[in-house]
């Protein structure tokens, strides 16, 4: 027999995103141009907010699309954003157009994530990256935080793993955050074991933050750019980011110039 779930009222979500970005009924007020009494009045569920009202509040609020979703839900209203499979035909053209984006970076490695950190697709340079982790851990879906840092992962061929990690961890902890997904609330825990305190705690000493890896024997050096969807309007592209790796050093360039 299945368990009903019971949805907190919309009033009730609004203030929970509210407080989750710490901003006072008049500071959100101040933003969306929304008095504060109307505000109260949502909150405490004597005022029923437009569905308009509830995309301009979220949008001041910064609140994903999935839960903005959930907002118009909690409130009688239908969804407003799609949120297709990945391989659905409808975004295979924004796919499509990513996956080129990752060929057209080779010779040096490229992935394309969703919003855990999980491998969608990646470049063959990706490949030399990978070598030597267990078989468990390269198995679908890919999480290249977990396979970074994981002591049958990278971790013993990355020079600076405590500065790398906690990079990552900070990343992850920053998203987890803003989303308030349970999955990188988890994840966040699981890299900070790989770490222990003091790594976690590891501050940059460059201009960026760079990877140093040991590739065949040889120390590579990247540092990493990120890309997102800013216009994305699917809740399943919103999430997708492109992380791509250049060379940091000269010898890391040859090396993969060498490769093309």
């Amino acid at each position: 027999m299945s368990v009903a779930v019971e949805v907190p009222p919309v009033g009730a979500l609004l203030r929970t995103w509210r407080e989750r970005r710490r901003f006072s009924q008049q500071e959100l007020s101040n933003r969306s141009r929304v008095s504060t009494r109307h505000l109260s009045r949502v909150e405490t569920g004597k005022a029923h907010p437009t569905p308009e009202m509830l995309i301009h509040l979220s949008e001041n609020l910064d609140v994903p699309l999935r839960d903005r979703n959930r907002l118009l839900l909690a409130a009688g209203y239908a969804p407003r954003y799609q949120d297709h499979e990945l391989d659905d035909a409808s975004i295979a053209v924004v796919m499509d157009g990513l996956r080129r984006l990752l060929d057209a970076h080779l010779p040096y490695p490229a992935l394309l994530l969703d919003e855990h950190w999980d491998i969608v697709d990646a470049n063959a340079a990706v490949d030399q990256l990978l070598a030597g982790c267990a078989p468990e851990l390269l198995e679908p879906p890919v999480n290249v935080v977990r396979v970074s840092l994981h002591p049958d992962g990278l971790a013993a061929r990355i020079g600076n793993r405590a500065e790398w990690g906690s990079h990552l961890l900070q990343q992850v902890r920053h998203r987890a955050e803003r989303s308030h997904d349970q999955r990188l609330h988890e994840l966040a825990a699981e890299v900070a074991g790989y770490l222990g305190t003091a790594a976690a705690a590891t501050r940059a000493k460059g201009p960026v933050v760079t990877l140093e890896i040991e590739v065949d024997g040889t120390p590579l050096r990247f540092f990493s750019t990120s890309a997102t969807l800013s216009t994305a309007t699917d809740a399943a592209l919103e999430g997708l980011h492109l992380e791509t790796f250049l060379p940091a050093d000269e010898e890391t360039r040859r090396r993969f110039d060498r490769a093309e």
